[in-house]
């Protein structure tokens, strides 16, 4: 793909995150505690996950591998840590998941199309589009990458440990809500969001890239509403126990 040909795929993404960005304040994902049948047929959860996220972790590999760039040491690095959250994502975390939750067959396949997408877009830009004297090993010294890298690092962290007081919240065989307390969700309602998108914000940082702006910026728009939505849902069950916990970032909103 030519330069300019990426530049309008990049912007004609952007348009469509800010479609979902304010859709998703009107309509409710149906997964997850919001799962309805009106999204229509179902399949199960875990098998949902592992095949909607493997997707960008094969597209990654693809382009990665086909590259004249799969030895350069900084482009090595951005592959690894992109992977590492996708391994996690796609191979790991749908087996954490408890209960028999399913989600909507629409919304499965929207997360394989927007996937496939988004590993090439990141995949195009690193191994393919970027400068040649861009990604030049002096970049592990430049600000955008050791502070990108903390970001990440740090987001991705806090997401799995959010994850984790969620997967624990109920014993076997209960099937009621209870409110996530302890690390960020004593600031947030939802800190799993959070934690992803300072993930990402850490990776639009360390790579520099318009590429990874915008997928930063379509993680904002597909979690910022969900949060909304999950913050009036908790206020709606639990009340005052909310206290003063905002709905993905702290002190803030």
């Amino acid at each position: 793909m030519s330069e300019h040909a990426f530049h309008i795929f990049l912007l004609v993404m952007s348009v469509l995150a800010l479609f979902v960005f304010i859709a998703l304040y009107y309509v409710k994902a149906g997964y997850g505690m919001f799962r309805s049948r009106a999204w229509g047929g179902a399949i199960n959860n875990k098998l949902a996950w592992m095949l909607m996220e493997a997707p960008v972790f094969l597209v990654m590999t693809y382009m990665w591998w086909n590259s004249e760039r799969r030895t350069f040491p900084v482009e090595s690095v951005f592959f690894l840590l992109f992977q590492l959250h996708y391994l996690q994502r796609s191979f790991i975390f749908p087996f954490l998941l408890r209960g028999k939750s399913r989600m909507p067959v629409a919304i499965f396949l929207m997360g394989v199309v927007f996937n496939l997408l988004n590993g090439f877009m990141q995949g195009e830009w690193i191994f393919y589009l970027s400068p040649g004297d861009l990604y030049t090993p002096h970049w592990f010294g430049t600000p955008q990458f050791i502070i990108g890298v903390i970001l990440f690092l740090l987001g991705m962290a806090i997401n799995w440990q959010s994850d984790y007081v969620i997967r624990h919240l109920r014993k076997p065989g209960d099937t009621r809500h209870y409110l996530p307390t302890g690390g960020m969700y004593r600031y947030v309602t939802s800190a799993n969001y959070f934690g992803e998108i300072v993930e990402w914000a850490g990776w639009a940082i360390l790579t520099w890239s318009l590429s990874g702006a915008v997928f930063l910026w379509w993680t904002v728009a597909n979690l910022v509403p969900r949060a909304n939505a999950i913050w009036h849902r908790y206020r709606e069950e639990f009340g005052n126990e909310v206290g003063s916990r905002k709905r993905v970032f702290p002190f803030i909103y």
